[in-house]
């Protein structure tokens, strides 16, 4: 019997997400603003429900299909509680810009939805579902602003390779499905464990696989729709592009490769270290010549997509005679969550000072923040903590979630790539600084005092709260992470299916 209270978040999410739609409907224009904040506080009920319901709780519905963990209950937690910073980030872009606020945030709902279903995901076709719905509401997000041709543009460029990207990633699951007769990843890890020699096709199903799956993240050489579609979106959702459709890849991506494919590690594991170094090498060196600063970030994220990529690399250490070794396995599973979280807080706080400075679309020159540490010193001050904390400087959360991350890669073996992104961490420095320059010495063309309303500045001052928090204290954070990861390596994973075979 499936126990249906497990789906109790998913469903109130939805309940909130229609609650908002129709109350767009009758609420008076002058008091549709209030719709974001029964939004936020929604998605805050969501939140204790959750926790109260699912902590500790460890069940499956549909035979595996759709998996409750710590590990879902995380990013779950995790993906509400950005839900909210987004709709807050939001408020006053709606109020300039939107007659209909109701559809904004019932779409943003939504894709909040897909991306707790993508984290509970135990099968390849219920991942495949809830991908889609989230890409569904990006589409239409990021095309949000109609009468912008550049938001025109990116929609239309993300549709059709967010479509070749699915078509790639149906295929490599029919072909994996064709040759293993099972898509559940539980099962894939044992059938694959018990298989000495990979088929060619099985090999081509898990290329595809990787290539679609590549493609959400943003990763070279799949990452071309990303500079377009972060430059054309509205700011807030370009904050939400960056942030939550990676989160919840990765989310997928790392279920899906410590649990299903980790015996096959030694077919894979090129592939995604050749991906990696290209991802955090070109990512960093392109993001120097970019003029417009939502490019030069979506640029800077495409580096984040390889440092992370990094981490999945460093699963397991391959060794020259084929030998597999999971000795730091754990500590990288929590070295790239940490980093998830570290490079969301960041890039929301970026994205959300870059919104407040820009307050007309299509005019985001980097020239253009000349003078903000005169004209606004609490915004400059919060984008100036995230550009280091994107670099990986000490007293912010990127430094901590780097060094946890590039350490366990390199116990792993893979010393070189993490001395790589070490090497690419400094690159993206040059560029922020050269950022800080406009921002600090530049003077600015307009000396007038930037306003900046009350709630963005209160979002801004705790995302600054959280960067130097979890850079100074990350001990609550990674203990969270540690339970949570504990669901994608206990027995019975590919994990650990691994371990008994070595």
């Amino acid at each position: 019997m499936n126990n249906y209270v497990l789906l109790l978040p998913e469903f109130l999410v939805a309940g909130l997400a229609f609650l908002v739609l129709s109350g767009d409907l009758v609420v008076r224009q002058n008091r549709k603003y209030l719709l974001a904040y029964v939004a936020v506080a929604g998605l805050g009920i969501v939140l204790a429900v959750s926790l109260a319901y699912l902590w500790d709780d460890t069940e499956a519905l549909y035979g595996g299909l759709f998996r409750i963990d710590g590990y879902s209950l995380f990013f779950k937690a995790f993906f509400l509680v950005l839900g909210g910073f987004v709709v807050l980030s939001s408020v006053d872009y709606v109020r300039r810009y939107l007659d209909h606020p109701g559809e904004y945030y019932g779409i943003l709902l939504f894709t909040v939805l897909a991306m707790m279903l993508l984290a509970s995901s135990g099968e390849l076709l219920t991942a495949y579902i809830s991908l889609e719905l989230l890409s569904f509401g990006l589409y239409v997000l990021v095309a949000f602003d109609r009468y912008n041709p550049k938001s025109n543009e990116a929609g239309t460029k993300y549709i059709l390779l967010g479509a070749f990207s699915s078509a790639l990633l149906l295929y490599g699951i029919s072909q994996v499905y064709g040759l293993m007769g099972t898509t559940r990843f539980d099962e894939m890890g044992r059938i694959l464990a018990a298989t000495p020699e990979l088929s060619p096709g099985l090999i081509v199903g898990m290329v595809l696989l990787v290539a679609g799956l590549a493609f959400k993240v943003a990763a070279v050489p799949f990452h071309m729709w990303a500079p377009d579609a972060y430059e054309g979106a509205p700011t807030p959702i370009t904050a939400y592009l960056a942030v939550g459709s990676k989160a919840a890849a990765f989310a997928l991506i790392l279920r899906l490769f410590s649990e299903a494919l980790i015996p096959s590690v030694g077919d894979w594991q090129f592939i995604l270290v050749i991906l990696a170094a290209l991802t955090m090498v070109i990512g960093n060196l392109v993001a120097i010549v970019q003029s417009n600063i939502k490019r030069l970030l979506a640029y800077s994220s495409i580096g984040h997509v390889g440092y992370l990529l990094l981490g999945v690399a460093a699963l397991a250490r391959v060794g020259e005679d084929g030998s597999v070794s999971l000795a730091a396995s754990r500590l990288v599973v929590n070295g790239v969550m940490l980093h998830i979280v570290a490079y969301s807080i960041t890039n929301l706080a970026a994205f959300l000072a870059i919104s407040v400075v820009y307050s007309a679309p299509g005019k985001e020159e980097v020239s253009g923040l000349a003078g903000l540490g005169r004209r606004s010193p609490v915004v400059a001050m919060v984008f100036a903590a995230a550009a280091f904390s994107l670099a990986g400087l000490p007293i912010f959360a990127g430094f901590v979630s780097k060094f946890y991350l590039f350490s366990a890669a390199a116990s792993q073996g893979l010393l070189w790539l993490s001395g790589l992104a070490i090497f690419m961490s400094f690159v993206s420095l040059y560029y922020y600084l050269l950022v800080l320059r406009q921002i600090y010495i530049e003077p600015a063309t307009d000396p007038t005092p930037l306003k900046v309303p009350r709630l963005a500045t209160g979002v801004l001052l705790v995302l600054f709260a959280g960067m130097v928090f979890l850079g100074v204290y990350p001990g609550p954070l990674v203990d969270a992470i540690r339970h949570a990861s504990e669901a994608i390596v206990q027995s019975g994973s590919g994990l650990e299916l691994v371990r008994s075979l070595d």
